[in-house]
């Protein structure tokens, strides 16, 4: 017989059941901490039935002959009385949703023991609910450091429920933790009328409605005074002097957005340059990989699929990787040490004058790298029409695949020219493309907060948590968790249009076709047949058949509008955003009438077109995904694509009524 069950005979009839046990608490109290401690990674990550929220849940073996544990890890919330859909999805489970879920065997309501007060609102409520309750209370150690002796035994009797006082990243007090949680769970016998409930009850005998509301809010407030008092030897005010003279510094209304910039700046900066090496690495081994498959591989349309579709598409995406790692780093580093709700709670008031939440800041500049992680940050925006309206903006965002189109398009038809003779004009027109994307994201968040996502502006409430070393262990498991959503997520949907993409260059065949001339295969391919068909369509932006099979092709990667155009015009080395090969046939390119496709016009009026057209498969997968429809993705396509035809529109023709050629 196993120790733990010799030790806990009344566990041994229930050895093979199973159990079920939601965590429970206020944000920032340590839930996810001591579920990863419970859980190790035997966890997994799913949507709730029929929302978008996710939650997280996984195994505790507590014993290997003994029963296991089934953990749910609620969103955070502060009282039952829910305020949004997270918060109305964890009370539903804490209390028992019969269409959807059961009630809990236990609920594990962890408690901050740095802010007793805080979290005690939530507990006494639970009480009231007849939950079978054990407390863990985190964070003890950082209580004693702040000068706080809290009576464990006293607090547990006061409370009437099992208190049980964890470390979570160095496994203190988890044992004791599963001894009372299995103890409680199959203990089926519950008192008729808890003592706290009946004292809380007591109180709250007022007529009806807003004034019962009332005495019993004050009688729950005086309940928790109560507990404090006896338990905590000083008082919690006491603790936060650190905490405060940090803040006075890191939340100036003058250091504090500078301290931002720079940290934000260096966030951005190390995206970009920490991970160009593995970054290169991983397409060169996806280029190996093509060439090892095109060299042992019979010729034939299966190992082009494998060399031209399926590598390319699982290549494109496990190269955001390094990005996606690092940008996911630094958000957990800031997130545990605290940092992250300071730099909310700055730019909560420059986010709500365009009506966005104070929590859209972070997603949107991550988005200058990627708008893949950037939208998949916005998952710490509460509010769901806040969030939406972050991720239809968040594409505007000119990331680190639009900078070949620019750099391009400057090279062949701006180099050498300059703004007051000394500044690049180069410089100032992708500066300005940046700028750009900017002010329409700010312009459309305008709108749609006023219109389709029209919502009164929620109330800001962020909570400002002691500043904290973060947890190793935490951070590991974050990484692990995330990397891994994106891979799943984006993966086998990008995976399947790069199929569709390559079939659609690849057919039909035309005969007798080498590499000297593959610009007849693609002129001839459905692709080419497309370009000619939205040809008349793009002609009023400047841009004929060979420049929209370009832009059909970005629709699946806007990077891939530099292969493609070089294929195209049959300029060599096609892969190579600098080859002067292409510039060169880009010049040199002329329409039937004689005249020259490329124009420093039209060359501006492709990269507004970039800046402002949603073309990047991987993004729409991920707003598929992150919404749970194909009605938003495809409106985003949409409307960003018809800013992106009038604003072209308006620049060439604009621009040509102006003179320019």
């Amino acid at each position: 017989m196993n120790a733990f069950l010799k030790e806990h005979p009344a566990l041994r009839a229930n050895s093979k059941r199973t159990f079920t046990a939601a965590l429970a608490g206020n944000p920032n109290a340590g839930k996810t901490s001591l579920f990863n401690a419970l859980t190790g990674l035997r966890h997994k990550v799913a949507n709730y039935p029929g929302v978008t929220i996710e939650r997280k849940e996984g195994w505790w073996y507590i014993d290997p002959a003994g029963p296991a544990v089934h953990v749910i890890d609620l969103p955070g919330l502060y009282s039952l009385e829910a305020t949004s859909i997270d918060e109305t999805i964890a009370r539903d489970v804490l209390l028992g949703d019969e269409s959807k879920t059961s009630k809990p065997d236990v609920v594990i309501v962890v408690i901050d023991a740095t802010n007793l007060v805080r979290n005690l609102y939530l507990l006494s409520q639970l009480i009231e609910k007849d939950c079978r309750i054990v407390v863990a209370l985190t964070m003890v150690d950082l209580a004693k450091r702040h000068g706080l002796d809290i009576n464990i035994p006293r607090l547990s009797e006061l409370l009437h429920v099992p208190v049980v006082a964890v470390i979570a990243r160095r496994n203190e007090g988890l044992d004791q933790l599963a001894t009372v949680v299995m103890q409680v769970a199959v203990d089926s016998a519950i008192a008729d009328l808890h003592p706290t409930r009946g004292w809380l009850s007591q109180k709250a005998h007022a007529t009806d409605g807003a004034a019962q509301w009332q005495s019993k809010l004050i009688a729950r407030y005086r309940w928790i005074e109560n507990v404090v008092n006896e338990t905590v030897s000083e008082k919690i005010e006491a603790r936060a002097q650190s905490t405060r003279r940090i803040d006075a510094f890191v939340t100036h209304k003058i250091a504090g957005p500078l301290i931002l910039f720079l940290i934000m700046l260096f966030v951005f900066q190390a995206i970009f340059s920490w991970a160009n090496l593995p970054m290169n690495l991983i397409d060169k081994l996806f280029n190996v990989l093509g060439a090892s498959a095109r060299t042992h591989l019979p010729a034939g349309l299966f190992t082009d699929l494998i060399v031209s579709g399926i590598l390319p598409g699982v290549g494109g995406v496990v190269m955001f990787l390094p990005q996606i790692i690092l940008l996911f780093l630094f958000i957990t580093l800031l997130e545990d040490s605290g940092y992250m709700a300071r730099a909310a709670f700055m730019m909560d008031r420059l986010m709500r004058g365009v009506g966005l939440h104070g929590k859209a800041f972070v997603p949107l500049l991550s988005s200058f790298a990627c708008a893949v992680p950037g939208i998949m940050a916005t998952r710490t925006i509460e509010s769901p029409k806040d969030r939406l309206a972050t991720i239809m903006i968040a594409p505007f965002m000119s990331c680190s695949a639009r900078l070949p189109v620019y750099t391009l398009m400057i090279a062949a038809f701006f180099s050498g020219q300059s703004v007051a003779g000394f500044v690049s004009l180069g410089a100032v027109l992708i500066l300005s493309m940046y700028l750009l994307g900017i002010l329409f994201a700010v312009g459309v968040a305008w709108i749609l907060k006023h219109t389709l996502l029209k919502a009164p502006s929620p109330p800001f409430v962020m909570e400002l948590p002691p500043y904290r070393v973060p947890d190793v262990r935490n951070v590991f498991h974050s990484l692990i968790e995330r990397v891994g959503v994106f891979l799943q997520r984006a993966g086998t949907v990008i995976l399947a249009i790069s199929i569709v993409l390559w079939a659609l260059v690849a057919f039909p065949l035309t005969p007798n076709i080498t590499g000297d001339n593959q610009s007849i295969q693609v002129e001839n391919s459905y692709a080419g047949q497309a370009g000619h068909l939205i040809e008349p369509a793009i002609r009023p932006l400047g841009f004929d058949w060979k420049i929209g099979i370009g832009l059909i092709s970005s629709f699946a990667a806007r990077e891939t509008v530099i292969s493609t155009l070089g294929i195209v015009y049959n300029a060599g080395n096609a892969g190579d955003d600098q080859s002067e090969s292409l510039i060169q046939a880009m010049r040199n390119a002329k329409r039937p009438d004689g005249s020259r496709v490329w124009t420093p016009l039209v060359a501006l009026s492709l990269m507004i077109f970039f800046v402002l057209a949603c073309q990047c498969m991987s993004t729409v997968a991920v707003v598929r995904r992150e919404t749970n429809s194909w009605r938003w993705p495809l409106f985003m396509v949409g409307y960003m694509l018809l800013l992106a035809y009038v604003s072209s529109l308006v620049t060439y023709q604009g621009g040509r009524l102006l003179g320019f050629s």
